[in-house]
């Protein structure tokens, strides 16, 4: 009678044991999806900042060419500067 009780509970500790594994398994993969994630928003976050620094140059070039157009208009017509109503 005691075998077989020592029987079902090494049984149950072997099928304890293999859900375990199997759960560090996933647990594992679960890990290395979020790295991967991470990584992945890190990239990202990278390229939105290339954009935001290539959109700053171009503002600033685009403010350069406008005041200098605003300048030759002004001198070629002698007027003041075309303040718009906000």
């Amino acid at each position: 009678m005691a075998d077989a009780s020592q029987d079902l509970l090494n049984e149950l500790l072997r099928k304890l044991h293999q859900r375990f594994d199997k759960v560090d398994h996933a647990i594992g993969e679960l890990r290395a999806d979020n790295l991967l994630i991470r990584n992945q928003m890190h990239s990202l976050q990278g390229d939105v900042n290339n954009l935001r620094g290539t959109l700053a140059h171009i503002e600033n070039r685009l403010d350069r060419i406008e005041n200098r157009l605003e300048l030759r208009e002004l001198s070629e017509r002698g007027q003041s500067p075309f303040n718009p109503p906000i």
